[in-house]
C-alpha cells in the first residue's frame, strides 16, 4: 500500500503531546503503520553502566509516531497538507501537495 509520507519529507503533528511541532522524517515502518521524526515522541532511556556507556544514565531518544498523526508541509505555503497522485505523461507518479499543487516528489518512475 502506498504511504503518504516517505523519508526526508517535512511533516507536521496533528496529535498527542508534541501537536503542532514540525520535523524531518528519519525513518518509516510500513509494516507499523509508524514514523520516526526528528525530535518528536522524545523519551529517556535509563541505562545501567557499560563498556559502551561507562557512566550510565538517561539517553534521550526518539520514539515513532502513528503515521495518521502527521501530514507533510507543503513547501509553497509551509502548512499541512493532504496529498495527491498525479500521472505524468510518461507514466510515472509523482505526490503533489492538495493546497498548492506543488510537487512533493516522484512515486514511482515509468517502467
Amino acid at each position: 500500500m502506498a504511504r503518504h509520507i516517505v523519508k526526508g519529507d517535512m511533516v507536521k503533528v496533528l496529535a498527542g503531546d508534541d501537536r503542532g511541532k514540525v520535523g524531518e522524517v528519519m525513518a518509516v515502518y510500513p509494516s507499523r503503520g509508524k514514523v520516526l521524526v526528528q525530535g518528536v515522541n522524545r523519551v529517556y532511556r535509563h541505562l545501567r553502566p557499560s563498556r559502551k556507556h561507562p557512566q550510565g544514565g538517561r539517553i534521550q531518544k526518539e520514539m515513532p509516531v502513528h503515521i495518521s498523526n502527521v501530514l507533510p508541509v507543503d513547501p509553497k505555503t509551509d502548512q499541512a497538507t493532504r496529498v495527491g497522485v498525479r500521472i505524468n505523461a510518461d507514466g510515472s507518479k509523482e505526490r503533489i501537495a492538495r493546497k498548492s499543487g506543488e510537487s512533493l516528489g516522484i512515486m514511482r518512475k515509468a517502467k
